[in-house]
């Protein structure tokens, strides 16, 4: 039993990762379907946009409604309750044909991711040191990132092999498995149960027995512990019944490092999101003139581009623990000027500017993931699962807003549609998403320095 204790933690960690992978594959099973989707559904780009929209709004909506669950009730529960949210609505996707019961099976699915990535983000600092946090944060999203590679060509090509139902009651029976499978290996956290221990009231040994792998770190300036509930501000109001929603809101956004994490998650990811989400296939086929196989492959580029760069920002963010928000501006930065210089380039961009963006753009959604170290620097303990939904927000409510814009100016243009894609109208489109870099990155430098006056005042120092 002995050589079992420290396992445990790796082994509660791998099947939460595996169902944010799972919630990956769910979040972005209509990548490669975009054309496939619009002439299932007869649709055109405003309503095709409306598909992943939809679903980011409940995401991002119910982020910190999550979050307050998530401190109630843990991330066991909040982990499987998702899981059988995207069962349900992929199952609904695969078998009607209404484009408005798609729209409700997509806000299923949206509701269901809602509950993952926090719930997993929630698990690890009772699992891991606080040296080990940024690392295995990385990992996670690494391994989120593999179901992309699922959703990008072997969805698609189940999709087109064996027809539409096929393919997304696999990726429902996927989620299932793993739902099982979290039952009898997830705990929130050392000496809790299982869901089907819990369930029988018998607690076993190994879950009894268990250790974290922080259990006993040592002290010092990267282990400081996160602030004290007592160091929020104070704010007079009268109480909200139920859960203080607004009353936990209106104290954790006072809070400068928390509002930083915000900018952070927002001004990175968002480019890669609605690529990865959506937009990425028809704009390398109808747009830059690729054919399938070879948008496809780009697509997996992205995917790999993007497991790299979490293997490689996880040591990174937590060695220079001071420089983790300039790695994050400094990546976002890079993301804007190929952007900018695909958009520029007169024709089609050649190969290897569209390689480049592969490789660069992806590294917006590792980058990402500091956020959620700035936030735990800043974040009492109790307040853990509404501050990392009210982060989580920044990114998605950034993705959902380009989506859609995108969308609508391909619509303006009158290219709405598969026959009627262009190039031209393509750069007009991806050229809403300078706006939301520029400003990310703005509110990023100004909530840095206030964070940074908060933190001489109180005495602070990162962990």
């Amino acid at each position: 039993m002995r050589t079992a204790r420290p396992l445990l933690p790796w082994v509660v960690w791998g099947v939460a990762a595996l169902a944010y992978a799972v919630a990956i594959i769910n979040r972005s099973s209509l990548a490669a379907l975009g054309p496939a989707a619009q002439h299932h559904f007869d649709i055109d780009a405003t309503t095709l946009s409306a598909f992943p929209v939809i679903q980011l709004i409940v995401y991002a909506g119910l982020q910190i409604p999550v979050g307050t669950l998530l401190d109630r009730f843990g991330a066991t529960a909040m982990i499987l309750s998702g899981g059988l949210l995207m069962v349900v609505g992929q199952s609904i996707m695969a078998t009607v044909s209404d484009v408005w019961l798609a729209i409700l099976a997509r806000v299923f699915v949206g509701a269901g991711d809602a509950c993952t990535f926090i719930s997993v983000m929630r698990v690890l600092p009772e699992w891991f040191s606080v040296r080990q946090l940024p690392v295995v944060s990385q990992l996670t999203g690494l391994i989120g990132q593999a179901g992309q590679l699922v959703s990008v060509t072997p969805l698609a090509l189940v999709v087109a092999g064996f027809g539409w139902m096929t393919g997304f009651l696999g990726v429902a029976a996927v989620g299932l498995l793993v739902m099982i499978l979290g039952c009898f290996v997830l705990r929130n956290a050392p000496g809790e149960g299982t869901p089907v221990e819990r369930l029988t009231g018998r607690l076993g040994r190994l879950s009894r027995e268990a250790r974290s792998l922080g259990a006993g770190e040592a002290t010092g300036a990267f282990a400081m512990p996160p602030p004290e509930t007592g160091m929020l501000p104070v704010i007079t109001e009268t109480r909200v019944p139920g859960l203080g929603f607004w009353r936990k809101l209106r104290r954790l956004l006072a809070l400068p490092g928390v509002r930083l994490a915000f900018w952070v998650h927002f001004s990175s990811p968002f480019a890669l999101n609605a690529f990865i989400l959506l937009w990425g296939t028809p704009f390398l086929t109808g747009g830059a003139g690729l054919d399938g196989a070879t948008a496809s492959g780009l697509l997996n580029i992205v995917v790999l581009a993007s497991m790299t760069a979490g293997l490689l920002l996880g040591p990174l963010s937590s060695r220079f623990v001071e420089r983790r928000v300039y790695m994050n501006v400094g990546i976002t930065a890079a993301i804007m000027t190929v952007w900018v210089a695909v958009l520029l380039w007169s024709g089609p961009p050649p190969m290897w500017l569209l390689v480049a963006l592969m490789i660069v753009m992806p590294f917006g959604g590792p980058a990402s993931m500091i956020a959620f170290e700035v936030a735990r620097s800043h974040t009492p303990r109790s307040f853990a699962g509404f501050s990392t939904g009210l982060v989580n927000m920044g990114g998605f409510i950034a993705s959902l807003f380009v989506i859609l814009l995108i969308g609508f100016v391909l619509d303006l243009q009158g290219a709405g549609s598969p026959d009627h894609y262009s190039l031209g109208a393509f750069k007009v489109a991806f050229a809403v998403q300078i706006p939301f870099w520029v400003g990310g990155i703005a509110m990023i430098f100004i909530e840095q320095r206030r964070t940074k006056r908060w933190m001489e005042e109180h005495g602070r120092r990162l962990r």
